[in-house]
């Protein structure tokens, strides 16, 4: 999930947008702020991956309040003022939403947010992975290795996960989270298609309206919040005449 904040003075807005937020199943909102003074302590306490920022604020305009951040989330600038387009980009925006703007030109942003996400990702998960793509995992007091590529899928049962493994009749069983997990594997390979599923996109062999079949006929189901992320996947693969 692409965690983001709002940040705007007007109200009705913020309201606007956390309505847009909410139907974008890979943005997860953290807040909304109505100045940048009330974000700064947001932005220096939690992680943050983006933040749509209006540019006329209180005490702080958006554009000086993006100048004075060490490291800055990606940035949307929103505003009702178009002079402002040129400035903003130079600060390096994903985008420049010109007010009033409509719950499209929030999924247009999003996914331009959305593609530099994956791409930042992708970096850092090079940096990360080992050069054998192996993981250690603590499992029935001992810690095994695992070759990341060797995992079909995980299923996530209360607060533990089972780890099935290419060749493997019984999966590995570990107390950790499935978020955790999602931000260890390599999303180049894996994608999370359900509350409780991540999956081996190299291993998918079927793929239905509900459902997506793995190789040794494993039945997956894809949850609703979920689908946009895998068709946008299976189009970027889709072969045409």
């Amino acid at each position: 999930m692409i965690r983001c904040i709002i940040i705007d003075d007007e109200p009705l807005a913020l309201k606007q947008m956390e309505g847009y937020i909410n139907k974008i199943p890979y943005l997860e909102l953290v807040a909304s702020c109505q100045s940048a003074i009330d974000a700064r302590p947001i932005l220096e306490n939690e992680k943050i991956d983006a933040m749509f920022c209006d540019i006329n604020l209180p005490e702080l305009n958006g554009l000086d309040f993006v100048k004075s951040l060490e490291n800055p989330p990606m940035v949307v600038f929103t505003t009702a003022y178009s002079e402002y387009a040129v400035e903003g980009f130079q600060l390096d925006a994903v985008d420049y939403l010109l007010k009033p703007f409509g719950c499209d030109d929030m999924r247009r942003a999003a996914e331009k947010i959305k593609k530099r996400y994956d791409a930042m990702r992708t970096l850092q998960e090079v940096s990360q992975i080992d050069e054998d793509d192996a993981i250690f995992l603590k499992t029935e007091y001992k810690i095994v290795r695992i070759n990341i590529g060797q995992i079909h899928y995980v299923e996530a049962m209360s607060e533990y996960l089972r780890i099935y493994l290419e060749g493997n009749p019984r999966p590995i069983i570990v107390l950790l989270s499935m978020k955790k997990m999602e931000e260890r594997l390599p999303s180049r390979t894996f994608m999370r298609v359900h509350r409780s599923y991540i999956i081996n996109l190299k291993k998918i062999r079927e793929v239905s309206k509900n459902r997506i079949v793995l190789g040794d006929d494993i039945d997956i189901p894809i949850g609703d919040s979920y689908r946009d992320q895998l068709n946008a996947y299976i189009n970027s693969k889709f072969l045409t005449k």
